[in-house]
């Protein structure tokens, strides 16, 4: 739908295309070890492109996309063949160079530890592949390649690379290729930039047809950022701010291959309907290594669900949640298998995810959820099949399996560390001609400045009031951290939330996720906060057990937190105030 809607309603000189999350490396590398001709994300040949191959050649449009996932030239050749089946001639480059996985010997003569944890590299990776930047796209468009299909590139590179293209901005031009970095990083994400996971969903029309987001960029890294008329979704400075705030850390120090960016002071400005101007990112020279993300496996994993019913939910629930996991551990030492080295119990519909905060155990149906972790496959197995005697064996009112007999997966864990960038060699491939890139960072002072100095509250503060009152949150993943921004939804509220808000706090309220240190970022040009939360998935992506194992509904959690506010606000917010609550 979104390519469909951007081709033929758009008006667009460059359409690109995301696919690759962490976790979904690891997924391809696995495809393509059973099948050589896969490894790529089919759905951009055979949904996206193919439909709309005609149009796209009489729009003079080019496209950006990462599909190539860990097999860029098996991508190039399916797409090839289905411009050949529609009669249309594109020229097609592929970026190349950021797959180590066959380089494992060389990678390990460098005693890489991985950035969060600082554990030596596993025995054996499923997938490594190293963020490349901006200027290998740049490089394939410069060369008159119409399509341009990359592997692991960070997310904003694929829109800083046509816009270093187009507007010639050099190397150096660290302002502007921060500037096209916070583009890409703001539409990086779909409709969640015009409206999708919105603080205030309920003001949000046309979820059936969301919008999809356009930066339309100025020679000086000035953009706007909108969306197709006539299209549902909302474009505001709020909207746009909590897609600012998604996923990073340090907001003085967003760290890519081309630029480490400051997006601490970025203004967002309402200019039009459905339509924000963005400037003020800064940007540094890079540093001399490229991050790469890898994959081991480390067992197997399985998920149960089942919803059980009628009154004392949550305690029947509780019980036999227990009860299948303790009857599954006689089993498995009656067949000298090991332990589980991992369980998981959530009973869904009392507010389990909120630990010490939730507020319910009266409801009258519930979904239990039961993951466990194990070595080996057929211990798994066997927990597979032992769910299902719960049902007439232990309390009353279990029905409703979800999916079936729950399915045993390997279980993938992420292993990122740095390498020096002059280990990775880049190329681009059109055709047959290849073209060496030039990637290596250009040397430079790259530390951040200081962090901002909060404003102090001024006043009294008398009332207290759910935080949704006085801001707008979102929260996401990066590997096993989450991230939380809070942003004021007027300036004259930040110094209340921020004296509420402290780190201790956040610790202390996420105290049944947590396993590091919260730290706290401020963000003056968007009045924010941005939380880091270190260790608060259980493992993040599909080594985690939890329901929530990239943290997006912690937002959603942190919004009812109470901040004390003078009484002229608390008025002020307090038709808004019991209208979420």
């Amino acid at each position: 739908m979104a390519a469909d809607q951007l081709v033929r309603h758009g008006q667009l000189d460059y359409l690109v295309f995301d696919y690759l999350a962490e976790v979904t490396m690891s997924i391809l590398a696995g495809q393509k070890m059973k099948d050589e001709s896969a490894g790529y994300a089919r759905d951009f040949v055979d949904t996206a492109m193919a439909p709309l191959l005609e149009t796209i050649k009489a729009q003079n449009l080019k496209i950006i996309a990462n599909a190539g996932g860990v097999n860029p030239l098996a991508c190039r050749d399916a797409l090839q063949s289905a411009c050949d089946q529609a009669g249309v001639d594109l020229k097609i480059g592929v970026v190349l160079g950021d797959d180590l996985s066959t380089r494992q010997d060389e990678l390990r003569e460098l005693e890489p530890v991985d950035l969060s944890t600082g554990v030596p590299m596993p025995p054996f990776l499923v997938s490594a592949n190293a963020y490349l930047g901006a200027t290998p796209i740049a490089t394939a468009l410069a060369e008159g390649a119409e399509v341009v299909i990359t592997g692991r590139v960070t997310d904003s590179a694929l829109v800083l690379g046509p816009l270093m293209h187009e507007f010639g901005w050099a190397r150096d031009d660290f302002d502007r290729l921060a500037a096209g970095s916070l583009a890409g990083h703001l539409i990086e994400c779909g409709t969640q930039a015009t409206g999708g996971n919105f603080t205030d969903w309920e003001t949000v029309e046309g979820f059936e047809n969301m919008g999809f987001p356009i930066v339309e960029v100025d020679q000086d890294g000035v953009f706007d950022l909108t969306k197709p008329e006539g299209t549902g979704g909302l474009v505001t400075a709020a909207t746009v701010a909590e897609q600012l705030v998604y996923e990073i850390a340090d907001p003085r120090d967003y760290t890519l291959p081309d630029v480490r960016c400051d997006f601490s002071r970025v203004q967002i400005e309402q200019v039009g309907k459905d339509r924000v101007r963005v400037s003020g990112a800064r940007g540094r020279p890079p540093t001399e290594t490229l991050k790469v993300v890898a994959t081991w496996p480390d067992g197997f994993r399985c998920v149960a669900l089942f919803m059980l019913g009628g009154l004392q939910a949550p305690h029947k629930a509780e019980r036999v949640a227990q009860a299948i996991l303790a009857r599954c551990r006689r089993l498995l030492d009656e067949q000298k298998l090991a332990d589980f080295t991992e369980t998981s119990i959530e009973v869904l519909g009392s507010e389990a995810t909120y630990g010490e905060h939730a507020r319910r155990d009266d409801t009258r149906e519930v979904v239990v959820k039961i993951g466990v972790r194990h070595v080996e496959k057929r211990a798994l197995v066997l927990f597979s099949r032992e769910i299902a005697q719960a049902a007439t064996a232990m309390a009353p009112g279990i029905t409703g399996y979800v999916g079936g007999r729950p399915v045993v997966h390997p279980l993938v864990r992420l292993f990122s560390f740095l390498v020096p960038a002059d280990r990775v060699s880049v190329e681009v491939l059109i055709g047959e001609k290849r073209i060496e890139v030039d990637h290596l960072p250009l040397a430079g002072d790259s530390k951040p400045g200081p962090d901002h100095d909060l404003p102090e509250p001024s006043g009294q503060a008398e009332r207290s009031v759910p935080l949704i009152a006085l801001a707008h949150a979102r929260s996401g993943d990066k590997g096993n951290h989450a991230n939380i921004g809070v942003i004021a939804r007027k300036g004259e509220y930040l110094p209340w939330i921020a004296a509420a808000l402290s780190e201790s706090a956040v610790a202390e309220h996420f105290a049944h996720v947590l396993e590091g240190p919260v730290r706290r970022w401020y963000l003056p040009g968007i009045h924010a906060l941005n939380f880091l939360l270190e260790d608060s998935l259980g493992g993040g992506g599909v080594a985690s057990l939890r329901m929530d194992p990239q943290g997006k509904a912690f937002a959603q959690m942190l919004l009812d937190f109470p901040v004390d506010v003078p009484v002229s606000i608390a008025r002020e917010v307090q038709d808004l105030a019991l209208k979420k609550t």
